[in-house]
């Protein structure tokens, strides 16, 4: 048992402000041109609604896929939506942006919000359910119990530089798999820890849910998708990259037998000489995340994290 839950004090109702919702957003709101697009899906912003939602679902025999994402949808997010389709018959995708994973330094605020181009992804694929709820139905008034995930949350990776992440995402995703009730959920491989940690949790508290891991989708040139990519200057864009080579020729050298330590070496100072303030780049064992230093110390996965001027960027490839 990797996981405690616990019960703290009050939630802060503050967090209320950051919502974009009118307190008065309609419960469940299905799109105008649903009578005309059979591929629009059905919109829920209670937990009520959203139960209602399910219900509906279920009982036509369905199984349900839930495609977690805090939205600025991108062709990262449409393959876990493709992905959902072909693991269940129906796919729920939530879009919230969670205060309790940010720091007060971090880019709540500012991270990209593009509620209408999602919208318009998400018909494209057929989606049936969006989960769109603002902080106040998911954080209420009152609100006093959190997540405390350990074991692969304590990895001494992202949590090393974010210690307040895991818990509010253990949290808001337990959640989620319990307003959802999905069969499979879709998780992207570029977050690996956190799909590690929430697979664990998964596990620990029975929750019923297949956590699923989809591979990472790239640009042309080895980026790695993210939402985040929209901060990055046009020269930042074109050292970003830098990133996917090192981590390639490190995996190279210690597929070609060269020690871990040497061949790790190597990639950091690449990643550093193009300008990047490097938080970590590793390989640890690719199911528990534990630190090895040989390759036959079992699967390996190669983790990096690093800034390139305001923009933090993460990746990870297998070895």
């Amino acid at each position: 048992m990797l996981c405690r839950i616990r019960m703290h004090g009050v939630y802060d109702r503050r967090l209320l402000r950051f919502t974009g919702l009118p307190r008065a957003a309609p419960a469940l709101i299905p799109n105008p041109r649903r009578v005309l697009m059979s591929s629009s899906p059905l919109i829920a912003r209670t937990v009520p609604a959203l139960r209602r939602a399910v219900d509906n679902l279920r009982k036509r025999k369905a199984t349900i896929a839930l495609v977690p994402t805090m939205g600025a949808l991108h062709d990262g997010h449409v393959s876990l939506v493709r992905l959902a389709k072909r693991r269940a018959s129906r796919v729920v995708v939530s879009i919230f942006v969670n205060p309790t994973q940010f720091a007060p330094t971090e880019d709540f605020g500012a991270y990209p919000r593009t509620w209408k181009s999602d919208i318009a992804k998400l018909a494209a694929e057929d989606v049936d359910v969006v989960w769109h709820p603002g902080v106040a139905a998911m954080y209420p008034e009152g609100f006093a119990t959190r997540i405390v995930p350990e074991g692969p949350a304590l990895a001494g990776l992202e949590d090393r530089f974010r210690p307040h992440f895991f818990g509010g995402v253990a949290t808001v995703v337990g959640k989620l798999f319990t307003q959802c009730r999905p069969d499979v959920a879709i998780f992207g491989e570029k977050d690996f820890q956190q799909l590690r940690v929430v697979t664990q949790m998964a596990g620990d508290l029975d929750l019923g849910v297949k956590v699923i891991g989809s591979r990472t989708v790239r640009e042309r040139d080895g980026l790695a998708m993210s939402s985040r990519n929209v901060y990055l200057s046009p020269e930042e864009r074109q050292t970003a990259p830098t990133l996917y080579r090192a981590m390639k020729e490190s995996a190279r050298r210690i597929k070609a037998g060269d020690a871990i330590a040497p061949a790790m070496a190597g990639g950091a100072e690449m990643i550093k000489a193009a300008g990047f303030a490097l938080d970590y780049f590793e390989v640890r064992h690719a199911a528990t995340l534990a630190p090895v230093t040989s390759r036959k110390d079992g699967p390996l996965r190669l983790l990096v994290a690093a800034k390139l001027g305001s923009t933090r960027l993460i990746d990870n490839i297998a070895v």
